[in-house]
């Protein structure tokens, strides 16, 4: 089968200039690699299509917490029909159903035309969902839900978001809109703060903007918003914990920027409780409680099913194309760039 295949090994030992993709040569190319076939208790997918996120970049360039195969087909997240069953229960009965899925551990990653995963993770889809938005199903939108409940339990009303453009904090700010929260969104661009209010955010901030930090220490006296969701982790980001108020916690689940953040006042942790913690999708499905994942995943389906939730499509790239094309779609802003198998 066709696949983007990957062109190293392990982890990156180089730290790069910047995590921007702006070639992807380096990294995978496209070509051949055997059929998968699923072992027990795995199923076989057509893949219909596959997202690209943060994760997935990160992840080729040897950055993210999990080590690269070299000659394998990169991709963690799709959407696709499943066509083989590897034994058991759950994977028998999944055959021939369309599945929102993520590859499983070193097996053919989803950029490629078949991939295996885990059955017992594989989510049915209702026929009233679109393949966009199962193929960006499990990443962003549960990672929003399992984040958004880390600011529901705190009780405070409002908090700050990080990247408030990107398809993941759009659904947290449209679920805080509904329960009556009051998040601030972080942004890098004017034209992203108009939208963005209208999505729900209470307050939009351009990190550019010479005010910005005036105008986030204001907010956090007014406001008091303990959770800060951050996906860029840099010096605005240790700013932004900086000026946040006793017993805030800094959830760092991404890294965008290549500068390092410096801590400004270590007494935070000491004085006024302040703590720094990082969140793993990954991670939170292997602990959470099953009654909560399900509740997660049936949410997730009737805000796509219902038009509530929808992602942003900035481009579908043929697979044949893919690595040509890649960069110049994904430096465009606020949507989302899939591959789609010739």
């Amino acid at each position: 089968m066709k696949a983007l295949l990957l062109k190293n090994e392990g982890y990156s030992r180089e730290k790069p200039e910047s995590t921007a993709l702006t070639d992807m040569s380096p990294f995978v190319e496209y070509g051949d690699i055997d059929d998968p076939e699923p072992k027990d208790g795995e199923v076989k997918i057509k893949i219909s299509l596959a997202s690209i996120n943060p994760s997935d970049e990160m992840f080729i360039q040897g950055l993210y917490g999990v080590p690269r195969i070299s000659g394998n087909a990169a991709g963690f997240e799709g959407v696709g029909e499943v066509v083989k069953s590897g034994g058991g229960k759950i994977g028998d009965g999944l055959v021939g159903k369309r599945v929102a899925f993520v590859a499983a551990p070193g097996a053919p990653g989803t950029w490629s035309e078949f991939s295996v995963a885990t059955a017992a993770t594989c989510i049915p889809l209702r026929d009233d969902v679109k393949d966009a938005d199962g193929a960006a199903m499990i990443v962003n939108p549960l990672t929003a839900l399992a984040m958004f409940d880390i600011v529901k339990n705190t009780g405070e009303k409002s908090f700050v978001v990080s990247a408030g453009a990107s398809q993941l904090c759009k659904l947290m700010i449209s679920s805080a809109r509904d329960e009556g929260f009051a998040p601030i969104a972080l942004v890098r661009r004017d034209s992203q703060i108009e939208p963005l209010k209208q999505l729900g955010a209470t307050h939009v901030l351009n990190t550019e903007s010479d005010s910005f930090a005036k105008d986030i220490a204001t907010l956090c006296r007014s406001e008091k918003p303990r959770i800060f969701l951050d996906a860029v982790a840099n010096q605005t980001s240790a700013l932004v914990f900086n000026a946040m108020p006793n017993r805030s916690r800094w959830v760092i689940y991404g890294k965008m920027d290549e500068e390092l953040p410096t801590i400004m006042q270590p007494g935070q942790f000491i004085f006024q409780m302040k703590q720094i913690e990082g969140f793993w999708l990954t991670r939170w499905m292997m602990d959470a409680d099953p009654e909560d994942r399900m509740k997660a995943v049936m949410t997730t389906q009737s805000r796509f099913a219902s038009g509530e939730w929808s992602t942003d499509v900035t481009a579908i790239v043929p697979l044949s194309e893919a690595a040509a094309r890649l960069p110049e779609e994904l430096a465009k802003p606020n949507g989302k760039v899939f591959i789609k198998p010739d």
